[in-house]
């Protein structure tokens, strides 16, 4: 399960394949500093709802989905200088 992010311009030419598995690793090991920067600009009554344990959730949700949706397309940016930027799953 790897995610494609291809970027492209007149001094690059890469091509990553991201595992998805760092995305719930990145999520496990967020500072408490991120996670309250993430909640500040969230209303009270929603911000304590936010948690490091439900973003991993929504993480191994959306890993679940990709599966399903293999090879779509989510970013799709083209500079007028010809950067490309494509991220698919």
């Amino acid at each position: 399960e790897f995610m494609r992010i291809i970027i492209r311009s007149k001094d690059v030419n890469m091509w990553l394949p991201v595992p998805l598995v760092l995305a719930d690793a990145a999520v496990r090991f967020l500072p408490d500093s991120v996670m309250e920067e993430i909640r500040n600009p969230i209303p009270s009554p929603y911000r304590e709802v936010i948690t490091k344990e439900l973003l991993q959730e929504l993480v191994r949700e959306c890993r679940n989905v990709f599966k399903e949706y293999k090879g779509l397309e989510i970013v799709h940016v083209e500079a007028q200088d010809g950067t490309f930027v494509s991220i698919r799953l």
